[in-house]
């Protein structure tokens, strides 16, 4: 089945531009103009995402060469453009950042980039700096720029005049701090703890209707009679992100030639175009290859802690567990649910600390999970799941709290950042990858089984501990990366490590 759909990455110079807000800005704009949208997000991520599936009213997923690999990205685009109208990537960190980088994954897909560039303290440096990312690697095209967090309508012709012809100015969006999303330490607090976002997300689309630039040199598309155009009412004037039909306004175009740092593009899944300028066919995910080869996990229940407390879930690790078979069952700790029956458990990140009373209000909890261990059934806990097995918990003003006693140690909250970085960490059933990103340190006597190693050369190197059926670590593990040794230990079939 062949699949096209146009799609942008969306991406800036650096972290804090507005990438989040812009995106799911342009995705509730086409969701309410009746288009279905996915979104991606690039890197590893759990916060953001939880926003833009609000956005776009659809799960998303990781798009990430490193976590993931080449064949399962496109395995994921080639599935949402089967059904999807528009496809929108957001970056991570500054576009050129990291290996493998943003740009790396447009250069793979021909993915068109659009730049969001905050332009609260500049004028005619803006076009410097937006003409710089567009010039910079000849692999990928830099297609238009958002203007984020201008002042005025002046300001806004300012930023924009220097813009070569082919670096349209898409949106100029101005300041605003009512439509900022409250944060936290890792970044912004979760979707379901925000009551009022959908509210929010309107507003934003909102923002982003209102700030797209029509009727000059950089936007070409206009109305093709539709009659419903936008704005004033009266120019006829459609965005130029979006034309009629849904067609989007860089139609036709195709990604620049070249190589980059990639190798040949042979092969690629090219998305950039329009709906007839680019076809592939993929396996749809959770069904590639390497999963049907995988030890299966038929007849196995894996349960799985899901609420605010435990909320880092890939949503490509609980379709990997149900492609190897697994009957997937999710429950809430902090809620009192009973730790259901269930052959393997997964105790995800998240934030224990700010749940930890809620916690100790259900010592059941604990106790089901040590009668779990004690049966020799798998267990893997990561970073705040870890956490909350250990013997206490202190939280960044000093407060201690008991926690599960399940894991010889302590860990303590502080306010600046102690490890952030991919992760690829050799586990006894094969290498598997991942992320880390944490505010704490921990103690233990336990001796690592393995300790990862950073692709980017980072100073974050986790440990993996085991103990019985136990697997625990800070890294949050990326299931498709390795499906075989996934299903290996939730399957229970992997060897116990010797006691230490």
């Amino acid at each position: 089945m062949s699949s096209t759909c146009p799609a942008f990455l969306i991406s800036a110079p650096a972290s804090g531009q507005g990438k989040t807000s812009v995106t799911a800005a342009m995705a509730r704009s086409a969701r309410r103009r009746g288009l279905k949208v996915r979104v991606f997000k690039t890197g590893p991520d759990y916060l953001d995402p939880m926003v833009l599936e609000r956005a776009s009213g659809h799960t998303v997923y990781q798009l990430d060469l490193f976590m993931g690999g080449l064949a399962h990205c496109r395995a994921l685009l080639a599935e949402a453009a089967r059904d999807a109208d528009l496809i929108l990537v957001e970056g991570v960190m500054g576009l050129f950042d990291g290996k493998p980088s943003s740009a790396d994954l447009a250069a793979a897909f021909g993915l068109p980039v659009i730049v969001v560039l905050d332009a609260s303290a500049m004028a005619q440096t803006f076009a410097a700096l937006a003409t710089g990312m567009a010039r910079y690697r000849e692999d990928i095209e830099v297609v238009g720029v958002v203007a984020n967090r201008i002042g005025s309508d002046v300001h806004a012709r300012m930023v924009a005049e220097g813009l070569p012809d082919d670096l349209p100015l898409i949106a100029a969006l101005k300041r605003d701090p009512e439509l900022s999303l409250p944060e936290r330490h890792l970044g912004l607090v979760q979707a379901l703890e925000l009551p009022h976002l959908d509210a929010q997300l309107d507003a934003w689309a909102d923002a982003w209707e209102a700030g797209e630039v029509r009727g000059d040199r950089h936007s070409e598309v206009r109305d093709e009679g539709s009659g419903d155009g936008r704005g004033d009412g009266q120019t006829g004037v459609r965005c130029p992100l979006f034309g009629s039909q849904g067609r989007n306004w860089i139609a036709g175009r195709q990604s620049k030639g070249g190589h980059g740092e990639k190798g040949a593009p042979d092969g690629r899944l090219v998305l950039g175009g329009g709906r007839d300028a680019a076809e592939a066919t993929a396996t749809a995910p959770g069904t590639s290859t390497e999963a049907t080869r995988a030890p299966t996990l038929k007849q196995r229940r894996i349960a799985v802690a899901r609420d605010a407390c435990f909320s880092f879930i890939y949503p490509a690790n609980l379709d990997l567990l149900s492609s190897l078979g697994a009957e997937v069952t999710t429950f809430s700790p902090i809620a009192g649910d009973p730790l259901p029956a269930c052959d393997a458990l997964w105790l995800p990140g998240g934030y224990p600390e700010l749940h930890a009373e809620a916690l100790a209000a259900h010592p059941s909890f604990f106790a089901s999970l040590r009668a779990h261990l004690e049966a020799g059934k798998p267990l893997l806990a990561e970073c705040g799941g870890m956490l909350a097995l250990l013997e206490s918990l202190s939280d960044a003003d000093g407060r201690s709290y008991p926690m599960g006693a399940l894991i010889s140690g302590r860990s303590t909250m502080q306010k600046r950042l102690a490890a952030l970085g991919l992760q690829c960490i050799v586990w006894p059933e094969g290498e598997l990858r991942g992320h880390t990103f944490h505010y704490s340190t921990m103690s233990t006597p336990l001796v690592a089984i393995a300790t990862a190693t950073n692709p980017n050369a980072g100073r974050a190197a986790e440990a993996l501990y085991a103990e019985g059926s136990l697997r625990a670590s800070y890294i949050h593990h990326y299931f498709p990366s390795n499906p075989s040794a996934i299903a290996a230990f939730f399957g229970g079939t992997s060897p116990l490590p010797p006691l230490p």
